[in-house]
C-alpha cells in the first residue's frame, strides 16, 4: 500500500509519498480514480465545485469542478482565495503560532533553556564592535560599480593563486561584484534599498571587520556612501582612475589585499556562546514535501537556536504574505506587528506598480512538485520559522547587526533565491540553511550554505550536493524534533568549521543580486 500523508485533522486532501497508479488503494477504502503523481493532492472524499480544499487546516482555494474521492487536485482545478486583508489585522491576539504549530494563548512566549545534551557553544571568530561572530575568515572586497569587475576578477585569481596559500588561517577571498553603481539614481524613492544593502554586505561578520573597496572614480555610487565614518582612506579604498595602467592596478590591489590577509591570518577560532550566531533560513525549488519535512525540521532547529540566544532570520515577502495572519499574531509587540504588515503593504504596492501579484509565484518546478498556488507554498514556507515569537522586523537591505537584534527576525526580501540570499548576507547572516524539494546547487561565496532535501529520493539523486536529508520524516524514520536536533548539530559543526557543506566544498557560488526598485536613468 502506498503511504499518504495528511497534515491536519480538518484536511480533505493528502499527499502521496510516491506515485500512485490509477485503481490503487491509497488508504483503506480509498481507491485512486486516476494516476496521482508524487506530492500531488489526493481527494480524501467526494468534493463538489465551489468546495474549499483544505491542507494544513487552511483553505487553499475553492474547486472549479467536482473531484471524486481518489481524484487528483492541482493548480488547474483551484480558484485562488483572496489574500488576507492587511488593514484588518489589528486586534489579533499576539504571540500565537502557525497553522501546524502552537496557537494563540499558548506558552510560545516562554523561553525554555536549551537541552543539556545539545551543544551550547561553537568555535567562531570574534569581530571587534560586532554583535555577531564570523563562522568563516574571509577577505571580502567590495566594488562600487560593475565597471571594475573585469579588473577585480583578474586580481582575484592572482590573490588566490599567489597570496592566499601564504595565509593558511584565511578561508577564502571573494570580490563582491554587482550590477549597481552607475546609471542609477541615488536619491529616488527606493534607492535607499541598494545603498544600505551594499553598505551592510561590506560589513558582514564573516569578513572579520576588514574593509576593502575597489572603485572606478566617476560612478554615481560614491565610496563614502558605502563606508562608515573613518573608513574612507587610502588603506581601504583603491580608485582605478587614479592608477597609471592595468599592471599598476593589479599590483596596487594585491598589495592592499596582502595587508588585509596578513591581519586576518592572525585571527583564531575561539569558543563562543551560540548567541553570537546569525543564521539565515531560506527555501528554493520547493515542493509539496517542503512544508512536511525540510521546513519543519529547519523550524525546530530555529527554535533551538532562539532558545540558545542566537539570531535567526527568515524572509521572502511573497512567500509569507498569504500567511500574514499567522505571523502577525507571533509578533512580540503591536509595533512589530504593524511593521511586519507595513513591509507586506510596501511589497503589494511594488507588485501593483509592475502589473504583477503573488499569483505569479509558484514557479513551474514548484507546481511539478505538487504545489498548486502561493497559499499552499506559503503555508509550507513559514514552517522554517518554527514557533518562536518574532522579536524583530527588518526592511529590505537592513541589518540585524546594527541594533543587535536577537531571537527570530523577519528580514524582508523578494522570494527570488538570488535576491533573498544577497539580502540575508546584508542582514548579517553568517551561515545559511537552505531547504529544497526540487533541488538546486545554489551557494554563496560569503557564507556556507547547508542544503536540506525534502525527499529521500532527491538526496539519493544528488548525494554529493545535498547535505541533509529530511525525507526521513515523511518515511516515519525520524520525528520532526529528532531531525531538527540533528540539523541543529550540523549548524553548530558548520559554524565551527568542523563541517563544510557541499556548496562550499565545490565553491558553488551564485552571483550577488542587488534588489533596486528605483529607476535606471
Amino acid at each position: 500500500m502506498v503511504r499518504i500523508i495528511k497534515i491536519h485533522p480538518d484536511d480533505n486532501v493528502a499527499i502521496p509519498l510516491g506515485d500512485i497508479p490509477e485503481g490503487t488503494e491509497a488508504a483503506p477504502g480509498l481507491l485512486t480514480v486516476q494516476h496521482i503523481p508524487q506530492g500531488y493532492k489526493i481527494a480524501l472524499q467526494d468534493l463538489k465545485k465551489g468546495d474549499e480544499v483544505i491542507r494544513y487546516g487552511v483553505s487553499l482555494g475553492s474547486l472549479l469542478r467536482d473531484i471524486p474521492a481518489g481524484g487528483c487536485i492541482d493548480e488547474n482545478v483551484l480558484k485562488m482565495p483572496r489574500p488576507p486583508d492587511l488593514e484588518n489585522l489589528r486586534g489579533t491576539e499576539l504571540c500565537g503560532g502557525t497553522p501546524t504549530g502552537k496557537t494563540a494563548g499558548t506558552n510560545v512566549n516562554q523561553t525554555e533553556p536549551l537541552p543539556v545534551h545539545l551543544p551550547h557553544t561553537f568555535e567562531g571568530y570574534e569581530v571587534p564592535g560586532s554583535c555577531f561572530a564570523g563562522v568563516r575568515n574571509i577577505l571580502g572586497i567590495m566594488t562600487s560599480v560593475q565597471c571594475v569587475a573585469g579588473v577585480m576578477n583578474v586580481a582575484l585569481r592572482r590573490i588566490k593563486d599567489e597570496l592566499l596559500p601564504k595565509y593558511p588561517n584565511v578561508d577564502d577571498v571573494t570580490v563582491l561584484n554587482h550590477s549597481y553603481g552607475c546609471g542609477c539614481s541615488t536619491t529616488a524613492p527606493g534607492s535607499e534599498i541598494p545603498l544600505r544593502t551594499l553598505r551592510n554586505l561590506l560589513h558582514n561578520p564573516n569578513f572579520g571587520g576588514e574593509v576593502m573597496v575597489a572603485a572606478l572614480g566617476c560612478e554615481k555610487l560614491k565610496v563614502d556612501m558605502l563606508l562608515d565614518p573613518g573608513e574612507n582612506n587610502a588603506g581601504n579604498v583603491i580608485v582605478l582612475q587614479e592608477i597609471p595602467g592595468f599592471k599598476a592596478m593589479i599590483d596596487t590591489i594585491l598589495a592592499m589585499a596582502e595587508k588585509k590577509l596578513r591581519r586576518l591570518n592572525e585571527r583564531k577560532r575561539v569558543s563562543l556562546p551560540l548567541e553570537k550566531l546569525c543564521i539565515g533560513m531560506q527555501c528554493g525549488g520547493s515542493d509539496a514535501f517542503s512544508g512536511i519535512t525540510a521546513n519543519p525540521a529547519a523550524g525546530h532547529a530555529s527554535d533551538l537556536l532562539v532558545r540558545a540566544g542566537a539570531t535567526v532570520l527568515f524572509s521572502e515577502v511573497t512567500e509569507a504574505r498569504d500567511a500574514i495572519q499567522f505571523l502577525y499574531r507571533r509578533c512580540k509587540s503591536p509595533q512589530l506587528a504593524e511593521k511586519l504588515a507595513a513591509e507586506m503593504k510596501w511589497y503589494d504596492a511594488y507588485l501593483q506598480r509592475g502589473g504583477a501579484d503573488t499569483s505569479a509565484n509558484p514557479s513551474p518546478g514548484n507546481k511539478t512538485g505538487g504545489l498548486s498556488n502561493i497559499v499552499e507554498k506559503t503555508l509550507g514556507a513559514i514552517a522554517k520559522s518554527g514557533s518562536a515569537p518574532i522579536t524583530g522586523v527588518l526592511s529590505i537591505g537592513e541589518t540585524a547587526g546594527r541594533a543587535c537584534h536577537k531571537g527570530l527576525v523577519f528580514a524582508a526580501a523578494p522570494a527570488s533565491d538570488f535576491h533573498c540570499g544577497t539580502l540575508l548576507l546584508a542582514a548579517g547572516t553568517t551561515l545559511q540553511v537552505f531547504t529544497t524539494g526540487r533541488g538546486t546547487p545554489y551557494g554563496l561565496a560569503a557564507a556556507p550554505v547547508i542544503k536540506l532535501s525534502s525527499r529521500t529520493d532527491l538526496k539519493m539523486l544528488w548525494d554529493d550536493l545535498i547535505d541533509f536529508n529530511a525525507g526521513t520524516i515523511a518515511e516515519g524514520k525520524e520525528t520532526i524534533s529528532q531531525a531538527g536536533e540533528r540539523l541543529f548539530r550540523m549548524i553548530v559543526d558548520t559554524a565551527s568549521g568542523r563541517y563544510r557543506p557541499f556548496a562550499e566544498k565545490y565553491r558553488l557560488h551564485n552571483d550577488l543580486c542587488i534588489f533596486d526598485p528605483a529607476p535606471v536613468i
